[in-house]
């Protein structure tokens, strides 16, 4: 019996440490933040570290804020370019760094942030990819905190309704699944672009070859983002 538990016990110790290495060589494999989003961060002074945080806040303060939930195995601060844009044009941006760069290991990490900015009334959760899935199920969780949902090369998931959600995609988007975007409220298609270029960290495997710009790209998202917000925010009025 003795020699039969020492048996179990290595093979199953064998089999956590052979999971724990595969493990370890997926999430060390991740898509790298380019130098134009290192250069946000490097250059603005504005921008706030706040543990697994980082505040984009508007020279002059607002009432709305968005949190941003990263795609999976992208570097956070790939996305600080198109987020950039949003805090020139007052709204307070913050962008969460996630556990190996899955946002499905704290999809609720938005419950810190709150208290954080009192100031803030109208809060808008949003995402990227797998970020856009987890932010979509945080805001379907907390309707009553959450005004919109922004869902960039991800579908509507969960409670929320897609009178409440922006979905952009591109349309050389290979990557999200566009069957799951069975609805027409609120979809917008950037013509040409992928689904790599909502941030700044090159090609994606399995992506479509975008026919504009990067800069192209995430000028009309960032464009697309501030309307649905004003529209949000005017509803509440």
């Amino acid at each position: 019996m003795r020699k039969w538990v020492k048996v179990t016990l290595i093979s199953v110790i064998s089999l956590l440490l052979a999971a724990g290495a595969v493990f370890g060589v997926y999430v060390s494999d991740y898509y790298r933040a380019d130098g134009v989003a290192a250069a946000v961060m490097a250059n603005d002074q504005t921008i706030r570290k706040d543990g697994n945080l980082t505040v984009l806040s508007p020279s002059t303060p607002g009432d709305t804020a968005l949190i941003f939930y990263p795609g999976g195995k992208v570097e956070y601060i790939a996305y600080l370019p198109l987020l950039e844009q949003l805090r020139q044009n007052g709204i307070t941006c913050v962008l969460v760094k996630m556990p190996f760069n899955l946002a499905v290991f704290r999809s609720g990490a938005a419950d810190q942030v709150f208290d954080k900015l009192p100031g803030i009334k109208n809060w808008y959760m949003g995402g990227h990819s797998l970020g856009g899935a987890m932010a979509s199920s945080y805001a379907s969780k907390h309707q009553d905190q959450v005004k919109g949902l922004i869902l960039l090369g991800a579908y509507v998931y969960g409670g929320i309704t897609p009178a409440d959600a922006l979905t952009v995609y591109g349309s050389n988007d290979d990557v999200v699944n566009k069957t799951k975007i069975n609805y027409t409220e609120n979809v917008h298609v950037i013509n040409g672009g992928n689904h790599a270029q909502f941030g700044n960290y090159g090609p994606q495997k399995g992506d479509g070859t975008a026919t504009v710009s990067r800069e192209e790209q995430q000028a009309e998202t960032a464009r697309l983002i501030l309307d649905f917000i004003k529209s949000k925010n005017a509803e509440g009025k």
